[in-house]
Parts: structure tokens; C-alpha cells; sequence
């Protein structure tokens, strides 16, 4: 089974549950995104990996058009709907992977991607094609979950996003997003790094996760060293606190 038809056995038939998932639909980062549109008012938007569409709703109403743009098309038929829904006139759609974008050079003024790049196959790639797209001046705007910078954290959270999601890719560090973006040609111009609580019977629940998976991750957490307990604020019950990174960069 190679990547595309893994993303879409594990995500085909959960894009309701990513609609209405507090994780995806709410968060400072969507205030964030809004403020800044209603500032700048992009006239050309790429939502990149845009799963249920957060992202693209926040900044529809100050945006020109936006792509909505998915390697699935449950998402992109969630998204169409609720961008009617919502009267979201200027959200059309796009479907494939986010190292081949249909689009010609210098097409967008911004690209957001938004917890997609840890699905990603070939992130310098997909790095170069957005540098590709984007216009002179544009920006692109990532927020994506993310890995700890001490190497032990980070093959232990990668471990345990791996047994809940097999189409997970990596969660990379903040050092290596800086890394990757300045060889693409991206200039970094802001970095922010926070967490964020996953209740952890809906975030396996969400995405479906066999028992025999679900035990090993507990597993994992009840066996975790101290300085993992201490990083990730586990509870009693599993649940605890992800890394969370958002990067701006600019052509």
C-alpha cells in the first residue's frame, strides 16, 4: 500500500469527525489567521492540506479566492459543503499531494498549511513547490504539531503518533522546519512554539485506532521516562499536552 492509499484508508471515512473536532476547528492559531487576513487581505489563498477546511473558513471572509487544496476527496467534499454552508462563496477546491501542485508560478499570495505537514512523503519537495507558487513577497504560513528539540522526546512522540496513525510521517522539530524552509529559498520571519491538550479517548477515538494500538501507546506513557512525563503533562487518564509550532517564512 503506498502513502496516498494509506492517507486514504486512514482519513477516507473520518472527515465529519475532523469538522467538528475542537483540536482542528478552534485554537489561537485560527484567531491568529483571521486577524492577519483581515489586515492584509490576500487575493490569492492556498489552503495546503486542508482536511476539513479550518483554516480556509477563517480567512474567507477577508480573502480574494482560496484553494482549498487535499490529496482527499472526502475532505474536499466536507469542505465544499460546509463552505456552503456557511456561504463561503470564494473557497474552491483542489485535490493532490503537497509535493505536486497543479498551478502555475507566482500563483498565490499566501499558502497556510495547517497540522498537514506531518503527512507529508517529501517535505523538501513540497517545500520547493511552494516556494514555486507563491509570489514574490508571499507568504506561507505553518502550523503544524511538532517534535522536542532533545532527540529521546522526539523518537518517543513520533512512536506514539506512529502506532495512532499510520499515514504519520514525522513530527519535526522546530530546528529542522528552519533548516528545510532556508534551503527551499523561504526567509523564516517568525517562529512560535506552544501545546496543546489532546484528551486522549477522543484523539484515538478520532482517528479510529485499533485496541491492540491504543494499549501499546498506553503502554508507551505509563512506561515513559520522567522527563517525558514532565515534557508531555501526562494524566491519569493517557490524555496530554502535544508540541505545537507555528512558522511564517517568506519569498
Amino acid at each position: 500500500m503506498d502513502r496516498n492509499e494509506l492517507n486514504t484508508v486512514q482519513f477516507g471515512s473520518v472527515a465529519q469527525e475532523y469538522l467538528h473536532s475542537p483540536v482542528h476547528a478552534q485554537g489561537a492559531d485560527l484567531d491568529r489567521l483571521r486577524t492577519m487576513a483581515q489586515k492584509c487581505r490576500p487575493k490569492a489563498v492556498l489552503d495546503l492540506g486542508c482536511g476539513a477546511g479550518h483554516a480556509s473558513f477563517a480567512v474567507a471572509p477577508y480573502a480574494g479566492t482560496i484553494t482549498a487544496y487535499d490529496p482527499l476527496e472526502s475532505m474536499l467534499e466536507q469542505v465544499a459543503a460546509e463552505a456552503k454552508n456557511r456561504g463561503h462563496h470564494n473557497i474552491g477546491i483542489g485535490t493532490g499531494p503537497a509535493e505536486q501542485l497543479p498551478y502555475t508560478d507566482a500563483e498565490f499570495d499566501w499558502i497556510i498549511s495547517r497540522y498537514s505537514a506531518h503527512h507529508w512523503t517529501d517535505v523538501p519537495k513540497a517545500l520547493t513547490e511552494i516556494r514555486r507558487v507563491l509570489k514574490p513577497d508571499g507568504l506561507l504560513v505553518l502550523i503544524d504539531s511538532a517534535a522536542p528539540e532533545i532527540p529521546a522526546l522526539d523518537t518517543f512522540i513520533n512512536a506514539v503518533e506512529i502506532l495512532r496513525d499510520p499515514s504519520h510521517v514525522r513530527n519535526y522539530r522546530l530546528s529542522e522546519w528552519t533548516s528545510m524552509l532556508t534551503r527551499a529559498g523561504l526567509q523564516v520571519t517568525l517562529q512560535e512554539r506552544w501545546q496543546i491538550r489532546l484528551d486522549f479517548n477522543s484523539w484515538v477515538a478520532r482517528m479510529r485506532t485499533p485496541e491492540v494500538r491504543v494499549q501499546a501507546i498506553r503502554d508507551l506513557i505509563d512506561g515513559a521516562a520522567t522527563e517525558a512525563k514532565e515534557h508531555f503533562h501526562f494524566e491519569g487518564d493517557h490524555s496530554f499536552q502535544l508540541d505545537t509550532v507555528a512558522i511564517h517564512a517568506v519569498t
